[in-house]
């Protein structure tokens, strides 16, 4: 096929196109290193990382800390979990109202009481654990930006 080069498709060509290439002979445990530092970039490409290390570029590490996202999930779970124990909580007052006599009511009713303390309990751990789970966090967060050099 005979094509004219201005009808060809494709992407048009680059002002100052990369032509020369180098390369790089690693070890396995080098490499392996190579590629945590790559991971841990968060850069689209390898090459893009290896020219920002060689020409002093700055990048931004990206770091992403399983424990609190397993963390920040199971404190998801929880809410929800609060939101039917606050459903059932109702529906279980009502019924107990309607369906039996004032004293027996009052005796269940004194129950769910004392449950209802121990889940406020709970709660204030929850919340206790929380506010340390994030000063630890932001700690470390600091530190990592200071090291940095930010």
């Amino acid at each position: 096929m005979n094509r004219i080069k201005n009808k060809m498709g494709g992407r048009p060509p680059k002002n100052d196109p990369a032509t020369n290439r180098i390369s790089v002979n690693l070890s396995d445990v080098e490499y392996a290193d190579f590629l945590t530092l790559y991971e841990k970039s968060g850069v689209h490409s390898k090459a893009s990382f290896i020219k920002a290390r060689i020409f002093n570029e700055s990048f931004r590490v990206v770091k992403i800390d399983g424990s609190l996202l397993e963390y920040t999930q199971l404190l998801s779970s929880l809410y929800n979990q609060y939101r039917s124990v606050g459903v059932n909580y109702n529906q279980t007052v009502s019924t107990l109202k309607s369906k039996f006599e004032e004293r027996k009511a009052l005796a269940m009713l004194y129950k769910l009481e004392q449950q209802t303390a121990e889940l406020v309990l709970v709660s204030r751990q929850i919340l206790a654990l929380s506010q340390e789970f994030r000063r630890l966090w932001l700690q470390k967060s600091a530190s990592a930006d200071h090291s940095q050099g930010r």
